[in-house]
């Protein structure tokens, strides 16, 4: 007696898998989409805290800047640059804001920041922050 598995079974067995993989790939492009929109909106948070609490702490008027264009944000304390993330190269993301910048005072309220929502999207994902007139952030 012969043990072992015959061509059909090992065809069979083959075919199964792709159809799986078939029916998996698209599950698995809409949470890679979700996952960088997610990763893209917690740095964009990230870098709006570090520009309240520079402003905080250095005293001067801070400002964050958003380039559409290049998807990127930057965070500027007078002349200097704190911080610059490019959100389209790192996460592969597209955004969309409603004001092109937005400043912190040395006590850290915000000016120009008044209900500014920044959306940033891959693929069928969104996530939207809304920054308020005092300078919190909102997800």
């Amino acid at each position: 007696m012969r043990t072992g598995v015959t061509l059909i079974e090992l065809a069979f067995v083959i075919a199964l898998i792709g159809i799986l993989a078939v029916m998996a790939i698209p599950r698995f492009a809409a949470f890679r989409d979700h996952a960088a929109a997610d990763a893209a909106a917690t740095s964009t948070v990230a870098l709006l805290s570090t520009a309240r609490h520079a402003a905080i702490r250095r005293a001067v008027v801070t400002a964050v800047a958003f380039d559409t264009a290049a998807t990127s944000v930057t965070v500027f304390a007078g002349p200097d640059t704190i911080e610059r993330r490019p959100l389209g190269v790192v996460h592969g993301v597209r955004m969309a804001v409603t004001r092109d910048s937005i400043a912190y005072a040395p006590n850290g309220m915000g000016y120009g920041a008044a209900n500014t929502r920044v959306i940033v999207t891959r693929g069928a994902s969104a996530e939207t922050l809304t920054v308020s007139r005092l300078g919190r952030v909102r997800r």
